[in-house]
C-alpha cells in the first residue's frame, strides 16, 4: 500500500510525452503540493463516459486537477513521485508563470481567473467577420465561470457602454459553468457588445488584459463587434 511520506514537499506527475520546449529536451511534469494532491476533488482518470481513454484525452491515465488551467491535468500519466523538496522541474518553473519581463522569477499560474464568453449572435461576415443581425429583440447567452470552484454572482452585458446585469441560470454543480441570458434590443448601426463575470469572491473581469509575457491567464472582457442591418 502506498502512502504519503514524512517530510513530503511535493508530489511529482511525470508523463510519457517528450519534446522540446525553449530548445530544452524534457518530458513533462508538474508537481502539487501533497495537500492539494489530495483533495478530494483531484482524479486520476481511466475511462470517460463510460469509455477508456482515448489517447488524445491522455490514455492509458491522466491526472485532473478541477478549476486549474490545463496545464495541471497531466496526460499519459506513467509515475508519479513523492519528493520532500519543491520540483523544479522545466514546466514547472520554467513555462507556466506570470512574467512581465524575461528576467522575472514570476508567480506560478495555478487556479482559473473568472471569466466569461458570449455566444456570438447573428450570422459572420465573410471578409470582417462581424456578426450581422436583423433589428430588434435578441436574446444574447454564454457561459461563465470561475477557478477552485468559486461560483458566479453575476454577469453583465454592456451594450452601447453601458452594463446592465444578466439573467443567470440555477447555480450548478463545483466547477461547472453557469449560463447566463440577456434581452438585447437592437437598433440599425455598429455596436459592440461585452460581457464580463463576477464570482463570489468579488473578482471581475478587467476591461483590458493585464500584460503577461506568455499571454497566461487572459480573462479580459469578451467583445463582440455587431452590424444591425
Amino acid at each position: 500500500r502506498a502512502g504519503m511520506v514524512a517530510g513530503a514537499r511535493d508530489v511529482v506527475f511525470h508523463a510519457s510525452d517528450r519534446g522540446f520546449d525553449c530548445g530544452v529536451e524534457h518530458n513533462y511534469a508538474r508537481s502539487l503540493t501533497p495537500e492539494q494532491a489530495l483533495g478530494d476533488d483531484v482524479l486520476l482518470a481511466w475511462a470517460m463516459n463510460g469509455a477508456a481513454l482515448l489517447p488524445q484525452h491522455g490514455f492509458p491515465l491522466r491526472l485532473l486537477v478541477p478549476g486549474w488551467y490545463g496545464m495541471a491535468s497531466v496526460k499519459w500519466l506513467n509515475r508519479i513521485e513523492v519528493i520532500d523538496r519543491q520540483f523544479d522541474g522545466f514546466q514547472q518553473v520554467g513555462t507556466y508563470m506570470y512574467r512581465k519581463t524575461a528576467d522575472e522569477q514570476g508567480v506560478p499560474v495555478t487556479t482559473m481567473r473568472v471569466r466569461s464568453l458570449m455566444v456570438p449572435p447573428g450570422i459572420p461576415d465573410w471578409y470582417t467577420r462581424r456578426r450581422l443581425i436583423e433589428p430588434g429583440r435578441v436574446e444574447l447567452f454564454g457561459r461563465a465561470w470561475s477557478g477552485q470552484g468559486v461560483p458566479i454572482a453575476k454577469v453583465e452585458v454592456a451594450a452601447a457602454g453601458h452594463w446592465r446585469e444578466a439573467r443567470l441560470d440555477p447555480v450548478p454543480d463545483r466547477y461547472a459553468w453557469r449560463g447566463w441570458h440577456f434581452e438585447w434590443h437592437a437598433t440599425p448601426g455598429e455596436h459592440e457588445l461585452m460581457c464580463r463575470a463576477t464570482d463570489a469572491k468579488g473578482e471581475t473581469q478587467p476591461i483590458e488584459q493585464r500584460f503577461d509575457r506568455g499571454g497566461f491567464g487572459n480573462n479580459a472582457v469578451h467583445r463582440v463587434q455587431v452590424t444591425v442591418r
